[in-house]
């Protein structure tokens, strides 16, 4: 597959969290202005060359915290077996499980997420919880697992001394790379961020991935980030992501 390989220049741009004077958001403008878009049903081969109708929910998704687990059991529970294919399996025998670090995480069953539709489900193929957003009115990112929505954006903090002694925490937007994976990322059989074959969309991720980067960083961080990108695209993207087509 048409992967690029890592390591290629990024331009960034630093700016205040308009609603937090302790963060300072540091945004990849070369990742956040290309057109990636999720392939999901769409030519995307999955992660894995033997379960290539499953994309990057064959592991199924850890949760980030007892909070985040907690909304999405809200949602678990307004699913019936015409939009969850697994529904009588789910409640059954649960819906979560633990991995090997004793980290808690939606089930695996029959090879992948258990909120993952086949292509033969009447009720619609791929994950439930996407498509009960989508019929309830809902932004998906509402009713999924944080990682879920997030990938692959990458949202992470990190405190920062500018070197007089005070701090503040550096919240970085950009790309979730193989590497964010760890270790496993380099044994994964496709990978959809830098590779070409996913870099389709119409619109640049900042604008197509709205409600999740405004979920991110806050409708005002948001709206700062537009206008920053807004102006690198103006300038002809002077450090484009290679992985775009021309």
């Amino acid at each position: 597959m048409a992967e690029v390989d890592l390591g290629f220049p990024r331009s960034f741009v630093e700016f205040a969290n308009p609603d937090d004077p302790t963060e300072v958001f540091r945004c990849d403008l070369t990742w956040l202005t290309s057109r990636w878009t999720c392939i999901f049903g769409a030519g995307c081969p999955g992660i894995y060359a033997s379960a290539p109708d499953s994309g990057c929910c064959t592991l199924g998704a850890h949760f980030s915290d007892a909070e985040d687990h907690d909304r999405v059991a809200a949602f678990v529970e307004e699913l019936d077996p015409t939009e969850w294919e697994l529904h009588d399996v789910g409640r059954r025998d649960g819906w979560t499980e633990r991995d090997a670090d004793g980290e808690l995480k939606t089930r695996v069953a029959d090879g992948a997420c258990i909120f993952h539709n086949s292509r033969d489900f009447p009720g619609g193929y791929g994950c439930a919880l996407h498509a009960h957003a989508l019929a309830t009115g809902l932004e998906p990112h509402t009713t999924k697992p944080d990682v879920c929505w997030q990938l692959p954006l990458r949202r992470e903090f990190r405190e920062v001394d500018p070197g007089d002694g005070s701090t503040y925490t550096e919240v970085s937007i950009g790309e979730y790379t193989r590497a964010g994976w760890g270790p496993g990322g380099a044994d994964l059989d496709w990978y959809c961020s830098s590779n070409t074959d996913a870099h389709v969309a119409a619109d640049p991720v900042y604008v197509g991935n709205r409600a999740e980067l405004t979920a991110l960083m806050g409708e005002a961080g948001y709206l700062e980030l537009v206008r920053h990108c807004d102006r690198f695209v103006a300038a002809g993207r002077p450090v484009p992501h290679p992985a775009d087509r021309r």
